[in-house]
């Protein structure tokens, strides 16, 4: 006969449990077995919610709403000194976070005086019992307050109105709410609006405070840039003056003196070139022979002119007499004389005249060379001029920056002037907030309805933890499934059948044979049968009945199945192999003598060893009470020689061994057998150890036929909604 091992022992040895399939009837089943648990912990943290729903403060939320306004007014079309807000996401998104800044929250509670409202400053909040009653005793003295008090109140207060308020932007608009919550419904709507409006002074404050500033410090400004031109523009001048380069009509005096002595010099040189013309002509006509009356300046001469006249009247007269009267006539010779006078007269003033035709050449000529000195001398002043207009450009360029930055700063300080007092908000209160009638908070419905979902969650996580610690074993399909091993029966809990005062006294190995059709025999019964399926033979059958742990119902199981056994017509002894606890010998009215050491040392015949029972056929063979043993005794051939005798006399041999986690007996015993029946206690022996139990086993080669749970308590298993197999 092949040994049956367990699954979990098989397909993985680090997992000690194995792993069960989805089975929503176990589920179902585990939720009835936990009812109780679940009920209660729902019913609890209901409870509680109902409770604190009633105990809450009502509290009051109101509304407020600011927008955000990117059109503007431009009364004066001039540029603002703080731009005002591009309306776009992240600009809105700060804004929101400007509202619940402390800052303003800091203003808001100063300006509303919220450091005296009892619901914002529990120090001035009526003291609760605890503390009246500590009054009453003299118990408490009142310190005075102090600085650092109130100002550890004062931040208790913002902390206060902080957690009043919610801003949030509304959807995707340019839209802010503002809500405020507290226990009044005015103060909520007093809240929220100072907090509306708040926010929009405070725009406008900082707009006026910036162009009011910028208006200072421009102001501040032109006054130094106004002393920087007038130096610059005094520094110019002064330059001017030392280097000679003082100007009119935008040229400077030796470019306008240089400028007239050319004109001048120019005239000169005509002048001088018509003069020394009509000088050269002359001298060239008196060269040639001509008498001077054609020479230039002689016809303009009225000296010229007058003895010309004469001499053109005396020489008509001459010509009257010389062809009156002869050539010595007297009057005819002093004619020719006076003739001849005005020739040499006219002669004198012609050269007279050619002389001063020379002088005027010479002096003209004399001016031209003085202008062309005075020029020459003027250009050589406006070289060096031209050297120092360097400096004097660097200079006017200095001061013309400087009169330009003024001119600038002062344009902008008019601007900025013009803006004071017609500044513009970004935002403008869109909804006003109003006391609500009705509280936000508690919210009634919602509180009940998440009570019920926590209760629910409570329950369901009670009823798994109870679950997970629960680690034995309840159900044939718990160890079908998890051990890969046949559930061969459950065995009742007397007490859980019959009840009462008749279950404190009941024996259950007396009450199988007493009812025998019991549901308690029942149990035995169906074991007995799963027995006869599991070992097949047609031989004696050794069985081992063992468990992990003690107090599991070996020994009971062992009576009450041979008990069974033999009220069924089977011949069959119970062998006790438990060393340390010797309970078989407690089945029978009297303490044995003699057992089974006795018959295994040979000093006693084994018939003498064995004790009948006085209920049914059944046979035991008990270890008498003596000193401990330490030999090993199981492992002995007289103890396979023991077990050889026994199959010869009976065809059930049930040995009642030890627990096999705390005793090696049962491992030494349990491959002699022909099967191994293996007892676990239901919903109490955790699967841990029985799986150690069952590795021991199959370390020893065991043939381990299958598992009974013992001590099942059929009313719980009946409220679980699950039976076993």
């Amino acid at each position: 006969m092949d040994a049956r091992t367990p699954k979990a022992v098989i397909s993985d040895s680090n997992n000690e449990i194995g792993l069960p399939k989805i089975d929503l009837r176990r589920y179902l089943a585990m939720f009835r077995r936990r009812a109780r648990a679940f009920w209660a912990a729902a019913l609890v943290v209901f409870g509680l919610a109902i409770l604190l729903t009633l105990q809450a403060t009502p509290h009051y939320t109101s509304t407020a709403q600011v927008m955000l306004d990117s059109r503007k007014q431009n009364v004066l079309d001039l540029q603002q000194v703080m731009s005002s807000l591009t309306a776009d996401t992240s600009v809105v998104d700060t804004e929101v976070e400007v509202l619940r800044s402390r800052a303003l929250a800091e203003k808001v509670v100063r300006q509303q005086q919220l450091d005296q409202d009892p619901e914002f400053n529990p120090r001035l909040r009526k003291p609760g019992m605890m503390a009246s009653l500590d009054g009453l005793l003299g118990k408490t003295s009142k310190a005075p307050v102090t600085a650092a008090d109130k100002q550890r109140d004062h931040e208790v207060v913002v902390d206060t109105v902080l957690r009043g308020l919610k801003v949030s932007r509304s959807g995707l608009t340019y839209v802010i709410n503002i809500e405020f919550e507290s226990e009044r419904p005015q103060m909520a709507a007093k809240i929220a609006n100072a907090f509306a409006d708040r926010y929009v002074f405070e725009q406008l404050d900082s707009k006026f405070e910036a162009t009011r500033g910028a208006s200072d410090w421009l102001d501040k400004r032109l006054n130094g840039l106004r002393a920087q031109v007038e130096q610059a523009e005094a520094q110019v001048q002064q330059y001017k003056a030392a280097n000679g380069l003082m100007s009119a009509e935008g040229n400077t005096l030796t470019e306008q003196e240089i400028s007239n002595l050319n004109t001048r010099l120019a005239e000169s040189r005509a002048e001088a070139a018509a003069q020394a013309s009509q000088y050269n002509t002359a001298r060239a006509q008196l060269a040639r022979g001509s008498s001077g009356d054609d020479v230039g300046g002689a016809l303009d001469s009225p000296v010229v002119q007058q003895l010309r006249s004469q001499r053109a009247e005396i020489s008509r007269q001459v010509a009257e007499m010389e062809g009156r009267y002869g050539p010595q006539y007297p009057a005819l010779q002093k004619a020719r004389a006076q003739l001849n006078d005005i020739d040499i007269q006219i002669q004198a003033e012609i050269r007279r005249i050619i002389s001063n035709l020379q002088a005027k050449a010479q002096a003209a000529q004399g001016q031209v060379a003085s202008l062309e000195s005075s020029l020459g001398r003027s250009r050589g002043t406006l070289a060096s001029n031209n050297a120092a207009s360097v400096r004097l450009n660097e200079l006017e360029r200095n001061a013309e920056s400087v009169r330009t930055l003024y001119q600038s700063f002062l344009d902008r300080f008019k601007q900025t002037t013009a803006q004071q007092g017609i500044e513009q908000s970004d935002a403008r209160v869109l909804s006003r907030a109003k006391a609500p009638s009705v509280p936000s908070s508690p919210n009634v419905p919602v509180i009940l309805l998440l009570g019920f979902v926590a209760a629910i969650v409570a329950g369901l996580a009670l009823l798994i933890i109870l679950e997970l610690l629960d680690t034995g074993f309840s159900t044939s399909s718990d160890i079908e499934q998890r051990l890969d091993l046949p559930n061969l029966g459950s065995l009742l809990l007397l007490s859980s059948t019959i009840g009462g005062e008749a279950a404190r006294k009941a024996s259950p190995t007396r009450y199988i044979v007493e009812k025998p059709l019991s549901a308690f025999a029942e149990g035995f019964r169906n074991l007995r049968t799963s027995l006869l399926a599991s070992v097949p033979g047609e031989g004696s059958r050794v069985i081992t009945i063992t468990s992990s742990l003690p107090r599991e119902g070996k020994t009971t199981t062992s009576v009450c199945l041979a008990r069974t056994m033999a009220l069924a017509g089977d011949s069959v002894v119970v062998v006790d192999c438990d060393l340390r606890r010797r309970n078989l010998h407690r089945v029978s009215q009297h303490e044995p003598t003699v057992g089974l050491l006795e018959a295994l040392s040979g000093k006693v015949p084994l018939d003498r060893c064995l004790m009948r029972d006085d209920l049914t056929s059944a046979v035991f063979l008990p270890i008498a009470k003596g000193d401990p043993v330490v030999q090993d005794v199981f492992g002995s051939a007289a103890m396979d020689e023991l077990i050889v005798a026994l199959r010869q006399r009976f065809r059930y041999v049930l040995l009642d061994t030890a627990p096999v986690l705390a005793i090696a007996d049962t491992r030494i015993l349990a491959p002699k057998s022909d099967g191994v029946l293996y007892l676990t206690r239901w919903r109490h022996t955790h699967r841990n150890a029985v799986l150690a139990g069952l590795r021991l086993l199959q370390s020893v080669g065991a043939r381990l036929t299958g598992v009974a749970l013992t001590q099942v308590n059929i009313r719980e298993q009946a409220r679980s909604g699950y039976g076993d197999a």
